[in-house]
């Protein structure tokens, strides 16, 4: 038995309830569904004869995307990076990997995958499942103990 409480304890200790994750763009056609007002102005406005074209998304602003001071998840040439980012030197992002401050890399702006950055976030389904796990854990540790 403590065996098993042994390893609960420590693969409670090496989960996070941080979790790196792609910000998704907002789809306007998605806005139009969800606004039927929009959708009779949008079809009043186009021409006859005229094919309803989707808008094509606007290109992403790496500079906005990496702002200093973040904590993110970079693709670079096929290899992911998990780095803070410290400062823009013209066209070249300046970053330190997440445990080595001491450490510098530079990537120009050109060589950094914008649609798959991730950022760094608070992930509430996965603190709920810990949280259950602890209370579960908690529960038979008492329920043994009374045993």
């Amino acid at each position: 038995m403590q065996k098993y409480l042994y390893l609960i304890i420590i693969s409670l200790c090496l989960v996070s309830c941080y979790t790196y994750q792609v910000k998704k763009p907002v789809d306007p056609a998605i806005d139009n569904k969800q606004n039927p007002k929009n959708n009779a102005a949008v079809a009043n406005n186009t021409a006859p004869g005229q094919k309803d074209v989707q808008p094509t998304p606007a290109p992403i602003n790496v500079k906005e995307k990496l702002a200093p001071n973040k904590n993110v998840r970079i693709d670079v040439g096929g290899k992911s990076y998990k780095v803070i980012v410290d400062r823009w030197e013209s066209d070249s992002l300046v970053a330190h990997p997440v445990r080595q401050p001491d450490k510098v890399l530079k990537f120009h702006k050109d060589q950094i995958d914008a649609e798959r950055i991730a950022e760094k976030r608070f992930s509430q389904p996965i603190a709920d499942i810990i949280t259950v796990a602890a209370y579960a854990g908690i529960g038979v540790g008492i329920w043994s103990l009374l045993q």
